[in-house]
């Protein structure tokens, strides 16, 4: 296995090995591009937000790996204001859906209207039909909408009245759920779940960064506008930085550490409900994302480790006697990363 470079694990992750951390490495590939992008996305974005560096960077290899988010945490943690800005930086278009307990799916797909001067009925295309695509709590809309997104969030396209409608590339989606309010929510469907590349939980900011929010806020009308951001990546840079992502050099070791890891999930007791060969996936196409962030064209354990909990956490589910003892998906994924042996 090639050797990986200093960077700080993921809070609750296991120890990147010292001895690993010293050793040099020559790229075969030339990331300078990718880092210099994705380093302008992370400036102009800390232009306006204050922190939340961990939640950034997963975006930026949700970006990279082509795949959706499910960000989850208490209001007012920035989680809407984190996609807008994320949307800013991207010269692609940009949609946004506020679910409710009364959308209906012809809100998000979009719906046939009569056009009286062709005779006929036009396919008119809701907001779903952009490059990133905020939707905000989306566990408010009931089973009906929901199912509107399986399609379009797996195959990138849309079929209505018969007829297919592509989706331009990128397509992004940047979904909101507020964890604490029960009232006027729904659970979301474990299929739908799965179409989420990551489930990241957006903690609350430390009491430093708080200070600065404040200081921010004090010093003018709420902060810099997010009309100052400027978008510093079109679709077709972001195309030619994928492919470059799918090239990662990966050890054929690699492929069994995935697929033991997952494995687990279907047959450890604490579990009844284990991760999907799209889980596999899912932390193989981000670990090769994180590991060309993190300035490497190839992927290491630690990659898959970090990933782990943002893969897992929400396509697993405890059984009710372990919920009852207090465990949480996360602490369950830490239990499987210490069972299974990591390849060196």
């Amino acid at each position: 296995m090639e050797p990986s470079t200093n960077h700080s694990p993921e809070p609750n992750a296991p120890d990147t090995p010292a001895a690993a951390d010293t050793l040099a490495f020559t790229n075969r590939t030339d990331l300078s591009q990718l880092a210099g992008t994705t380093e302008a996305v992370r400036r102009e974005v800390g232009r306006v937000l204050v922190g939340q560096h961990d939640l950034v960077e997963l975006l930026l290899v949700a970006l990279l790996a082509d795949g959706h988010v499910l960000l989850e945490g208490v209001p007012g943690v920035a989680k809407t204001l984190t996609a807008k800005l994320l949307a800013r930086t991207l010269d692609v278009p940009f949609g946004r859906i506020q679910f409710t307990p009364d959308l209906m799916p012809s809100d998000v797909l979009g719906t046939s209207v009569y056009v009286p001067a062709k005779g006929a009925f036009e396919f008119r295309p809701g907001p779903i039909f952009s490059s990133v695509v905020l939707i905000d709590e989306i566990n408010r809309a009931p089973a009906k909408t929901q199912s509107a997104l399986f399609e379009v969030m797996e195959e990138r396209h849309v079929t209505y009245d018969g007829t297919t409608y592509n989706l331009d590339e990128p397509f992004l989606v940047l979904a909101t759920q507020n964890p604490v309010e029960q009232e006027g929510t729904y659970r979301l469907p474990e299929a739908q779940l799965d179409r989420f590349l990551f489930k990241v939980l957006v903690p609350y900011p430390t009491e430093a960064e708080e200070v600065l929010i404040l200081q921010g806020h004090h010093a003018g009308p709420g902060g810099l506008p997010l009309e100052e951001v400027k978008s510093v990546l079109s679709s077709d840079q972001l195309k030619a930085l994928r492919q470059q992502v799918r090239r990662q050099h990966v050890e054929p070791r690699l492929f069994e550490y995935v697929a033991k890891l997952v494995g687990l999930t279907r047959t450890h007791k604490s579990l009844y409900l284990g991760a999907s060969p799209r889980a596999s996936l899912a932390l193989l196409n981000g670990a090769k994302a994180l590991a060309a962030l993190r300035g490497r064209d190839f992927v290491t354990p630690e990659d898959v480790q970090h990933l782990a909990a943002p893969v897992l956490r929400h396509r697993i589910q405890l059984t009710p006697e372990r919920e009852l003892e207090g465990l949480g998906p996360d602490d369950l994924v830490r239990q499987l990363i210490q069972q299974v042996e990591v390849p060196r």
